[in-house]
């Protein structure tokens, strides 16, 4: 079974639209694909009564395999604000058993999934847990999104850093060009290929209608 852990330098840099486009990818070699949001921020009604978050709809459509909302999204907070704030709002705390318990039944139905953190690698669960230790936890490899905009090399080089000094590999990371009006984007993605030692899986250009399926993704070896 194949598994991947999708971050970013920043919220809003494309993270979802990396995730889609990695599930299509996949699914081009793999039968069984899913998505997973562990922890999202932001529910609206989906139609069929009930309630769900923007980036697991997105997630699921571009899935192969259908789950339970309670596998595919553990955790769903009401309000779109940073989780730990979203969590004590709603009156829980965020724990890693029950996300673990979902992973893994996830794990024995797919061929591979793609979990999708929420923010950037530091972002705050609860007082005690961060992003980064949930994908500790999780012990997956790391793919690690960067927006392409003013500060995106340090951003990218701290949060690649932070990635090897928890333990976990960086499989691979993707070029998000969130800003248009981006100076000198070519000049920042050659200097990102040279110094982030991990291969670059996809180049996503800035598109008005983003479309995960059109993204072209050159997935590692061992994932295909």
């Amino acid at each position: 079974m194949i598994a991947c852990f999708v971050t970013g330098t920043d919220t809003g840099v494309g993270k979802t639209l990396s995730s889609c486009a990695l599930l299509h990818a996949l699914a081009r070699h793999h039968r069984r694909v899913v998505g997973m949001k562990p922890v999202a921020s932001g529910a609206e009604p989906d139609g069929q009564g009930g309630w769900a978050n923007e980036d697991s709809l997105a997630l699921r459509a571009a899935s192969t395999l259908v789950v339970p909302p309670q596998l595919d999204n553990p955790v769903l907070l009401p309000d779109p604000v940073s989780p730990h704030i979203a969590a004590e709002r709603a009156g829980v705390t965020v724990q890693l058993a029950p996300i673990l318990q979902a992973y893994q039944q996830l794990a024995v139905q797919a061929d591979a999934v793609v979990v999708e953190g929420a923010g950037g690698w530091q972002v705050p669960l609860s007082p005690q847990l961060r992003i980064a230790d949930l994908a500790v936890a999780l012990q997956l490899p790391v793919v690690l999104v960067v927006g392409l905009r003013l500060g995106c090399i340090n951003h990218a080089l701290l949060t690649a850093d932070a990635i090897r000094a928890s333990g976990l590999p960086l499989a691979g990371w993707i070029a998000s060009r969130v800003d248009p009006q981006m100076r000198e984007p070519e000049a920042n993605l050659a200097y990102l290929r040279q110094h982030l030692r991990a291969p670059l899986l996809a180049d996503i250009p800035w598109q008005a209608q983003p479309d995960a399926r059109a993204v072209p993704v050159q997935l590692p070896p061992a994932w295909q």
